[in-house]
């Protein structure tokens, strides 16, 4: 008779190393604390910086990020925690202070997007998997060196007639597994990330219907990984209906929060420290208001339920930037609301405020078939 094997997902991690990754993932999901999503992509910042006349060079990326990083310190009663692309996490401000040390400054933890982008998954209907496991290990070796606690991975599954396909949530849940036990092996906290586009005409139930399905094939594949739990954390896409829905406008969000904390109850470990929910495309306003729902709901939450956002974040910055050096407090003060909103919406104590509800806040920061 075979002789049973323990497989404690935290024996192969020493237990400094599991004190370390628990320390993290917690100080990221504070109280009132949430992520900003720095880590576009340099195609993806032309695109922000065409939409207001700015030049797509390297020196205007690190100017704009450096507008971010250099707000006022109050910035760190809501933000816990950045995540950087690899260009960033080498720059420095006008100053020469490297980014990074900046950051570590001010108490916000520096991290690092590490997948290298979507590529098609042969012989299903346009669906994807996500590529950059090859070098993963070395990589996140440096990163832990130059800095980052904590690194992003991004898969994409979409809803539509035949979609997501069991093949591509097979796949795409185990690239999750692999990428976060080769992240904690190195010392960086995993932020899980399976992203249900919001893209078609589906409506509410059947997005968390597949929100679930995902959710529980994810979570099959941590545990078969042997990932230890309690030092990583979810960022998954909210429950919503498809952005072509039909019935769109009559969901509220109290219909959105029940949904998105039903999803979580059914499949999400309570041992996972918390949910820093990307945006998946809402304007910045929905997203907040989204957000507090969901943390004023009244069902079981056992897990801290926040933020990460990228548009959400910056599209009333860049409004109010537009490049320019003279309006950089402007956009700083502009970045500054939205982040006072989204931490008070992590505790369910946004009030809507006209101020910031409005212009950019409420345009939708859609795009369609989301590939950065």
């Amino acid at each position: 008779m075979a002789t049973l094997v323990s497989t404690d997902a935290s024996g192969w991690l020493s237990e400094q190393a599991r004190k370390e990754l628990v320390e993290t993932a917690r100080a990221i999901v504070a109280p009132g604390k949430g992520l900003l999503a720095a880590d576009e992509s340099t195609g993806t910042m032309g695109k922000r910086f065409a939409n207001i006349g700015v030049e797509n060079t390297e020196e205007n990326r690190r100017r704009y990020r450096q507008l971010l990083f250099t707000c006022d310190k109050s910035m760190t009663a809501s933000i816990s925690g950045v995540i950087l692309f690899h260009e960033t996490l080498y720059q420095k401000t006008d100053n020469g202070t490297p980014f990074v040390k900046l950051l570590n400054d001010m108490g916000i933890v520096p991290g690092i997007k590490v997948d290298k982008g979507v590529v098609q998954l042969a012989g299903t209907n346009g669906e994807t998997t996500t590529q950059g496991m090859d070098d993963l290990g070395k990589r996140c070796k440096q990163y832990y060196d130059d800095g980052a606690r904590f690194a992003k991975w991004r898969c994409v599954l979409k809803i539509g007639e035949h979609t997501p396909s069991p093949v591509a949530i097979l796949e795409n849940a185990n690239v999750l597994a692999r990428y976060a036990s080769t992240c904690q092996q190195n010392g960086l906290v995993p932020i899980v990330e399976p992203e249900v586009l919001p893209d078609g005409t589906h409506d509410l139930a059947r997005c968390q219907r597949v929100t679930e399905k995902v959710l529980a094939a994810v979570y099959k594949a941590l545990s078969d990984h042997h990932v230890f739990l309690e030092g990583t954390l979810l960022k998954p896409n909210m429950v919503t209906p498809g952005m072509d829905c039909p019935k769109r406008s009559s969901y509220t969000p109290e219909d959105i929060a029940a949904a998105t904390v039903t999803a979580l109850q059914r499949h999400l470990p309570v041992a996972v420290p918390g949910v820093t929910f990307l945006s998946g495309g809402q304007s910045e306003e929905e997203a907040s208001r989204n957000l507090n729902a969901i943390n004023q709901h009244t069902g079981k939450r056992p897990w801290a339920l926040t933020f990460s956002y990228g548009r959400a974040l910056q599209a009333s910055t860049l409004e109010a930037y537009k490049g320019q050096q003279s309006l950089v407090k402007a956009g700083q003060d502009a970045f500054l609301k939205r982040a006072r909103v989204n931490g008070l919406a992590a505790s369910g104590k946004y009030i809507v405020d006209g101020t910031v509800a409005a212009g950019a806040a409420s345009q939708s920061l859609h795009v369609d078939n989301h590939m950065y």
